[in-house]
């Protein structure tokens, strides 16, 4: 497969006016009759309806975020339906990048794993991290220039404050995770946050720290996260950032 750029694909769909992410975290239990395979199996059926998604938005969005966890509760079936659907859109939408919301934190030896697993067999484009174990650990993400590192800030879950709120000298700890990650974790360029649309007000604050930095922005929809508020505190000075 050709070398791809998280960031130019980004910006060129954001040259559109896209900014829209379409996650991909097909509950098998939830799809609609109607959608699934005659005879197919569980993986099959989870193609299927995300093809189905796939072609109907595809000239709507910036990119598509799928949930490993979705899939990986099927055992094969559902990893290969994953491995699957992200080939699908490097083939129906190849100008699309994808990001792989796995929410991966661990050691640097397993995430050397992770690393390999996200982008060299599964070929996503981004991936989203945990910042607990810091930088030394997620080393193997940050090395791949080409690949987009998004590193969670403010999680859209309401219990999120217990930690995230946590002040460090006076700093709340969430806004001490946007420095680093704006700062010396964006060695090569190619960090980004999360910050969920269910706290717009945080949201400005993370903005105001991380400059023109892509920030992923989960939340909008089932979690109630207010659109227009989202896009007045997420937008970088360009007018864009957001996904």
């Amino acid at each position: 497969m050709a070398e791809r750029n998280f960031r130019q694909l980004l910006e060129a769909q954001w040259e559109q006016g896209k900014f829209l992410c379409v996650g991909l975290d097909s509950d098998f239990e939830k799809i609609p009759e109607a959608a699934r395979q005659a005879g197919g199996g569980i993986g099959d059926t989870m193609l299927a309806f995300n093809r189905i998604i796939i072609d109907t938005t595809k000239d709507l969005v910036c990119a598509y975020k799928p949930n490993p966890a979705f899939y990986e509760a099927h055992g094969d079936e559902g990893w290969k339906a994953l491995r699957a659907t992200i080939q699908y859109i490097n083939e129906a939408a190849p100008e699309i990048p994808v990001i792989l919301d796995a929410k991966r934190g661990d050691i640097g030896n397993s995430n050397i794993g992770y690393t390999a697993s996200a982008f060299d067999h599964l070929h996503a484009d981004a991936i989203t991290v945990h910042p607990y174990f810091g930088s030394d650990a997620l080393a193997s993400f940050f090395a791949r220039k080409e690949k987009g590192v998004i590193v969670l800030c403010r999680s859209s879950n309401a219990g999120s404050g217990e930690l995230q709120d946590l002040k460090v000298d006076g700093v709340p700890l969430y806004q001490i995770v946007a420095r680093m990650a704006a700062g010396p974790w964006n060695a090569q360029g190619n960090c980004s946050v999360m910050v969920g649309a269910t706290f717009p007000e945080e949201l400005a604050e993370v903005r105001k720290i991380v400059g023109d930095m892509p920030i992923l922005i989960p939340g909008i929809g089932v979690q109630n996260g207010d659109l227009e508020k989202t896009v007045q505190a997420g937008k970088d000075s360009r007018g864009r950032g957001m996904i």
